[in-house]
């Protein structure tokens, strides 16, 4: 299902703030959950790149990418297949957002907010208010890692990961501040810097974010794996 919503042909872009080529999420003043068949109509505020985080009722997450959003709902494209009637939960802008699954088309939901929320607010977040800087959405994932850093090898457990970094442990302090590579089963060799430490557990930066294709449908590959696990135990 992935493999088709990467090959969609693309329209010309503008680009994210990570420096990825992406098609701009819409923002609406309705209240209603956007469609794909809705003629745009309703006064626009501004339209950026926007990925998400949707987290299901059984605690697994993926990376979506945010279309169409209004106070009320959202439309996006999705790696992992939903439900209409899923209770999920989206991460937008660090806000995390009760969500119910109202339609689906191909390879594309449409989420109804518990409550509608405020776009001021989510708008105003993605700039620097008082030094503080939402970060991208975070994938909880378990899997290993080998980190390389300078002539010493880490293999390490993975936390989480975005576009933009990693969560690791376990790994010396030393490393603070040091450029490293790390390689992770099934994505290609990643530059960064360790840029915190505490614990033993550690902050990669990465040096290039990813693309957000590439770690959405390793995530997508990950959750199938595991469904498909699931169901041969049962």
């Amino acid at each position: 299902m992935f493999g088709s919503l990467i090959r969609r042909k693309q329209t010309k872009l503008p680009l994210g703030e990570d420096g990825v080529v992406f098609e701009s999420t819409t923002f609406s003043l309705s209240t209603a959950v956007p469609r794909p068949t809705e003629r745009r109509t309703d006064e626009r505020l501004i339209a950026m790149l926007r990925v998400a985080k949707l987290t299901d009722a059984r605690g697994q997450n993926q990376l979506i990418r945010v279309r169409n959003v209004s106070a009320g709902g959202l439309m996006a494209e999705v790696g992992h297949p939903v439900e209409v009637g899923d209770v999920v939960e989206i991460e937008l802008s660090s806000q995390q957002v009760p969500s119910t699954v109202v339609w689906i088309r191909e390879g594309t939901a449409g989420f109804k907010f518990d409550q509608n929320i405020d776009l001021g607010e989510l708008l105003a977040g993605r700039k620097p208010r008082h030094g503080f800087r939402p970060r991208p959405p975070r994938l909880e994932v378990n899997c290993k890692a080998n980190v390389k850093v300078e002539s010493n090898y880490y293999t390490v457990e993975v936390h989480d990961i975005s576009l933009g970094g990693m969560k690791v442990e376990p790994i010396e302090e030393y490393c603070l501040g040091k450029k490293v590579v790390v390689v992770v089963e099934s994505l290609r060799p990643i530059r960064g810097e360790v840029r915190w430490f505490s614990d033993r557990k550690a902050g990669i930066v990465f040096e290039q974010p990813l693309k957000f294709e590439e770690l959405a449908e390793w995530i997508a590959t990950r959750l199938e794996v595991a469904t498909l696990k699931a169901s041969t135990k049962g």
